[in-house]
Formats: C-alpha cells, sequence, structure tokens
C-alpha cells in the first residue's frame, strides 16, 4: 500500500487565488439576519425520501433530520443527512452532520461521501470546525489505494453567508416555508479543491406533484453551485407547504429522490424499527454531549457539597468493618439518625381521587 500524500496548505492561501475575494450577497444575508425562532421550530422533524431511476426501479434511499441541540455550551441545531443506494450496482452513499447556530452559521460539520467500484473505490471525508475565530477543514480524500490529505483554514471574516452541504439543507425547508426567494440570492461556499465559490438560490414557483395518487402543490427551489475546477451543478427541489421536501434532483442525472407518502400517509403507516443508536452519528453525538454534561454536573454538586464523599466513605468503612449479612437492615440503621438532623418533607403524593 502506498504512503498517504500529505498536502499543507497555508492559511489563507486558497482564499485569495482566484482573483477578487468572493462575498455572499447582502440579500442572502439579510435572510439568514432575518431568521426567527418560530421559523426554526417550524422546521424541526424528518424527510424520507427514495431513490428511483428513470424507469421507477428503486435504488435507494434519502433522510434528513433537524433537531433542537446544545454545542460548546450553547443552543443550535443539529442536522443529520444520510443517502445509500447503489448506481450500476455499485453502493455509493453520502453523510453529513453539522451543528448550526440559529442564524445558520456553521460551528462543525463532518461529510462522508464513498463510491465502491469493482477494483477502484472512492472514499472522501471532509471535516470543518470553528476554532480560534477560523474556519478549520481537514479533508482525506482515498482512490484507491492512495491517499491524499489536505488542511487549509480560514478566519470567520471572510466566510460570511457560508452554506455547506449540510446547511442548503436546513436553508432551502426555511426558504420553502417563506415561499419567496430574493432576486439575489448569492451565498458562499468551499467546492472540492476547498476554493471560495458561489452558490445561488432562484424561485422554481409552484407546480401540481402526484404522490400516491394524490395531486398535492409544491413549491420549487433551485440552488447551482459553481466551481474553480469544474462547471457548475444544479439541484432543483419541491417542497410541500408546511416544509416537508417532495423531490429532489440533480439537472442531469437520471436518478430522483422523491416522496412515496405524504407525512399524514406516513404517521398511519409507521412501523417500529429496532434502534441501533451506537450506528447512529447523531444520536452518538447526543448521548457524548449528554454524557459530559451530567459529568460537569454531577462534579459540580460533589464541589459543593464535600460532607457527600465523607459520609459514603465512613459507611463503606463501618460497613466493612462489621460485615453484616443484612446490607439493607445494616444500611437503615446506620443512615437512619441523619433523619432527625431535618423535619420530615410532606408527602409528594396528593389526595386521595
Amino acid at each position: 500500500m502506498e504512503a498517504p500524500l500529505e498536502e499543507e496548505t497555508p492559511a489563507d492561501a486558497l482564499a485569495g487565488t482566484e482573483g477578487p475575494e468572493l462575498k455572499a450577497s447582502d440579500d442572502a444575508l439579510t435572510f439568514m439576519s432575518s431568521l426567527e425562532p418560530a421559523e426554526l421550530r417550524r422546521c424541526v422533524f424528518a424527510d424520507s425520501l427514495v431513490t428511483v431511476s428513470e424507469g421507477g426501479r428503486e435504488l435507494g434511499k434519502f433522510s434528513v433530520s433537524v433537531e433542537f441541540a446544545r454545542r460548546v455550551q450553547r443552543p443550535c441545531l443539529l442536522l443529520h443527512a444520510q443517502s445509500q443506494g447503489a448506481i450500476d450496482d455499485s453502493p455509493c452513499g453520502t453523510t453529513v452532520t453539522v451543528y448550526l447556530t440559529t442564524d445558520l452559521e456553521v460551528l462543525e460539520e463532518d461529510h462522508h461521501e464513498y463510491v465502491k467500484l469493482e477494483g477502484h473505490s472512492l472514499d472522501r471525508r471532509c471535516h470543518m470546525v470553528q476554532r480560534d475565530g477560523r474556519m478549520v477543514i481537514d479533508k482525506v480524500t482515498t482512490v484507491g489505494e492512495e491517499v491524499t490529505k489536505e488542511s487549509v483554514s480560514f478566519p470567520m471574516s471572510v466566510l460570511r453567508g457560508l452554506v455547506t452541504e449540510g446547511s442548503n439543507l436546513l436553508l432551502m425547508r426555511l426558504i420553502a416555508l417563506r415561499k419567496k426567494v430574493p432576486e439575489h440570492m448569492a451565498f458562499i461556499s468551499f467546492d472540492q479543491g476547498l476554493h471560495i465559490i458561489h452558490t445561488t438560490f432562484s424561485e422554481l414557483g409552484l407546480k401540481q406533484l402526484e404522490v400516491r395518487g394524490e395531486k398535492v402543490g409544491v413549491f420549487g427551489v433551485e440552488r447551482t453551485v459553481h466551481s474553480v475546477e469544474d462547471g457548475p451543478t444544479t439541484w432543483q427541489c419541491y417542497f410541500l407547504a408546511d416544509g416537508h421536501l417532495a423531490s429532489r434532483v440533480q439537472v442531469g442525472s437520471p436518478v430522483t429522490m422523491r416522496l412515496l407518502q405524504l407525512p399524514s400517509q406516513l404517521e398511519k403507516d409507521f412501523e417500529k424499527i429496532p434502534l441501533v443508536w451506537e450506528e447512529d452519528m447523531q444520536m452518538h453525538s447526543n448521548f457524548l454531549d449528554r454524557k459530559e454534561e451530567l459529568k460537569a454536573d454531577h462534579a459540580s454538586y460533589l464541589r459543593q457539597h464535600p460532607e457527600v464523599r465523607a459520609l459514603i466513605s465512613d459507611f463503606l468503612q463501618f460497613l466493612l468493618l462489621r460485615k453484616p449479612d443484612d446490607v439493607f437492615q445494616f444500611a437503615r440503621e446506620y443512615f437512619l439518625p441523619f433523619a432527625s438532623r431535618h423535619p420530615p418533607e410532606p408527602s409528594l403524593k396528593g389526595p386521595s381521587l
């Protein structure tokens, strides 16, 4: 196996190599700063679509969920999206997990995509995180047995209006709920070469879409991602009135992601799925955050009440000296005198009905 190729990019080097510094439009920045808590609450739900070929053959699934969370002791939004399927019977997939502030500023994002071809595979992982006023990005690309590593960072001051692979999914939900796209909606993003590029949004208007034999009105949003190294890529998405994603397609691709059931129908047909939370990036991240939060809270309480440690230590020492057969009775007799130090607490039971 060949040794990994390491490529270290000096800080800010990519920001100015392609001419004038790119910036988000005023309309885009105004949109981000105008978001209201009520709008964000309306976006907290999960979507599930199926990926189909032109002939209607099912190729895979796409899901995206949004929920409220905490990151570095601050409230934020957690978005998790996953796409799994096959192209010409070759497994492929994408997973994105991103933490966002309430004005859609990216705090941290993990983006992983892969294609497994016979005798040739591609695996691309990109991690970005805010650190000391900068966005630090680490990217690892594996093609066959060749590994390329890239690292770069940008000052947050040049990334106003940044939209990533993860945050654009929430951004389009918000646009769909407003049912209006400002005329000059240009954000900044990164292309595959980690260059700063423009990504623009435009309105496709209203149309009728058939979902399981039922005609529903949907609102369309088009997103175009420009690139320094390749041509632009365009996605067209249509949303239900409540913000649920109804269809998603990359222009020029024979593959379409579409909704098979309306949310109301889905609730009726819902079946419980065995939960393996350790394998779910989103749930595992929530578990680790909650675990650290509880450890800090418990440690704080013990610092404020040093008598707890002394009390438990004395009890264990006395217990091990006596070695009683009935530990519960021994504990009751040991702690009974402490009950007389405080007046009895009122009963938690309410009056009998």
